[in-house]
């Protein structure tokens, strides 16, 4: 008895598992997810992609999520990393697990529900499940009623998404993308097909594509509509004649985090104005 009376004395004086005080996250959509949860108080470091929101860019940078370097990482003497699939490159990530640092892939799958685990994987990480659950919930709400918005439409508006347009060169969105899903769930129809990811396409391409809107990131030297239309693989289109083109800022747009039912919102509003 007196055996029994000590062991039980010795189970509730040991402290439970301390949850993570030293949080490094890698990825964008990752950072914003633990603001979202309110556990930014905890967080170290971040990487290059993460600059929402604005204060998130005080932290410590330790570089692009692709090719971060162990020593970086590891000098920030995180006791948890969360980093979203992809982070690298792999001899790096190997290196960080062999210094037993605790790691948290966090997936990164291209659709409602991808968001919504992608909040749940860092919630249950941080020891936030309920908040994460009530957060995802929202988002996944926020999505479906742009989805009933969307079916009430008459007619599909076919847009094309332009990464890049340096040099002439039209860079654009296949099938499979992101900017593809976004233009999906914001209810129009990617007017590229044929070719996977982001990649560049002909004028002949474009110009028989005949998009009604132009979609493209914001950026410090965005060009302007005048520029865009311009170009001569597009200053027949549709999309010309009123002078259509959409930019948001790429995080926001193509970041699949807590925000992005705010950016489907913001992306049909945009393709549709007035819900015309």
């Amino acid at each position: 008895m007196i055996r029994l009376f000590g062991i039980l004395a010795l189970v509730l004086a040991t402290p439970a598992a301390a949850e993570p005080q030293r949080v490094l996250s890698i990825g964008g959509a990752v950072t914003e997810i633990v603001y979202a949860l309110g556990q930014q108080d905890r967080l170290v470091g971040r990487d290059t992609t993460s600059n929402w929101p604005p204060e998130a860019k005080a932290l410590p940078d330790v570089g692009y999520m692709r090719a971060l370097s162990p020593e970086g990482v590891l000098s920030l003497a995180p006791d948890l990393i969360l980093a979203e699939s992809g982070a690298g490159p792999a001899e790096a990530m190997e290196a960080i697990t062999a210094a037993s640092v605790p790691v948290v892939t966090v997936p990164d799958v291209l659709s409602p529900e991808g968001v919504a685990d992608k909040i749940r994987t860092v919630a249950v990480a941080l020891g936030q499940r309920d908040r994460g659950e009530t957060l995802a919930g929202t988002v996944l709400a926020e999505i479906e009623a742009v989805a009933a918005r969307t079916s009430a439409e008459p007619q599909k508006r076919r847009a094309v998404f332009l990464l890049s347009t340096t040099g002439g060169r039209l860079m654009a969105a296949g099938e499979g993308s992101s900017a593809e899903v976004m233009l999906q769930l914001a209810g129009a129809e990617n007017a590229l097909s044929g070719f996977q990811g982001y990649k560049q396409v002909s004028d002949e391409a474009m110009i028989a594509a005949a998009p009604d809107v132009v979609v493209m990131m914001e950026r410090d030297q965005t060009p302007s509509a005048a520029d865009i239309f311009a170009l001569p693989a597009l200053a027949a289109s549709p999309a010309a004649s009123g002078r259509q083109l959409v930019t948001l800022d790429g995080l926001f747009l193509l970041g699949f985090g807590p925000r992005t039912g705010e950016a489907v919102r913001a992306l049909h509003d945009a393709l549709y104005p007035a819900g015309g």
